[in-house]
């Protein structure tokens, strides 16, 4: 998180000027903030970052103005949407008269409670805490660069990285967990044990380029999008990027629902069945469907 708070090799003016050369306005929000905690932010970013960067042979340049990065206070936003709202929406939740907030909050947590059960199985849903927080997380951050004066912190490289590098982590530590750490590196293994020499490194390398992946992908659609709507917003003022808007809405939802399936599908490849295979073979269906 610290490292998130800067940004290393920069005059001091760097954000300014990067920001202004690059045709992007400071959003109001993100000067308020800065202009309330960044003089703290920026006396902590003094005592620590200069020997942290001195570890790797740089200088750290910190900037005054903005010591807290845009992204980094929409990323805020973004986790108080997903945390505060919706546990007041959970608050006013109702059986006999739900509202249309309960309505969305029904279908997404039916969808994604739906993909976790088709594709990891039954013992997959100890797993839907986190995958849930990917998909409410991922989707609010894509559909702030909607609303006027917030910016997608999904469009800085730092946020889908970030998300992309949890969510490695976490599969390997379930793939871990649940197989040994033998058993999991078997898995890379290949086959054979004699095509074992072929296979890790290329399965190595593999698994390590879906850090890669995962963020690019988010990187640049929402990137993109947000790029696309934006010059033609600065052609044609009125009229073209409200057209745009479901366009827009459409990339946001469709990149939070391919982060999260992805990694249920990688929850998938490392999550062992045999839970959901001995509830079957124990039950009178199961040895009905093996008679």
């Amino acid at each position: 998180m610290l490292l998130n708070l800067i940004e290393e090799s920069r005059p001091a003016a760097g954000h300014s000027e990067a920001a202004a050369s690059s045709g992007h306005h400071v959003p109001w929000i993100a000067e308020q903030v800065n202009h309330l905690f960044g003089p703290a932010v920026y006396k902590l970013q003094e005592a620590i970052m200069p020997s942290l960067t001195g570890l790797w042979g740089g200088r750290w340049h910190g900037d005054p103005e903005m010591p807290i990065p845009v992204h980094i206070v929409m990323l805020l936003i973004a986790v108080f949407i997903s945390t505060v709202v919706l546990y007041l929406i959970r608050g006013k939740l109702s059986v006999e008269n739900p509202g249309t907030g309960q309505q969305a909050l029904e279908l997404i947590i039916g969808g994604v409670r739906g993909l976790v059960r088709d594709n990891i199985g039954p013992h997959g849903m100890k797993y839907f805490p986190m995958i849930g927080t990917f998909a409410v997380f991922i989707g609010v951050s894509n559909l702030m660069g909607l609303i006027p004066g917030l910016i997608a912190p999904t469009t800085n490289f730092n946020v889908p990285l970030g998300l992309a590098m949890l969510s490695f982590v976490y599969y390997n530590y379930i793939g871990i967990r649940e197989n040994g750490l033998f058993g999991y590196l078997k898995h890379f293994a290949g086959p054979s044990l004699a095509m074992a020499a072929l296979f890790f490194p290329v399965e190595i390398i593999s698994n390590l380029a879906r850090i890669i992946s995962l963020s690019m992908r988010l990187l640049w659609n929402m990137f993109g999008d947000e790029t696309l709507v934006g010059a033609f917003g600065q052609i044609f003022a009125w009229g073209l990027p409200v057209i745009l808007m479901p366009l827009g809405l459409f990339v946001a939802l469709m990149q939070a629902f391919i982060f999260t399936m992805l990694s249920i599908l990688y929850i998938a490849e490392v999550s062992h069945h045999h839970e959901s295979h001995e509830e079957s073979n124990a039950s009178p269906a199961g040895h009905a469907a093996h008679a």
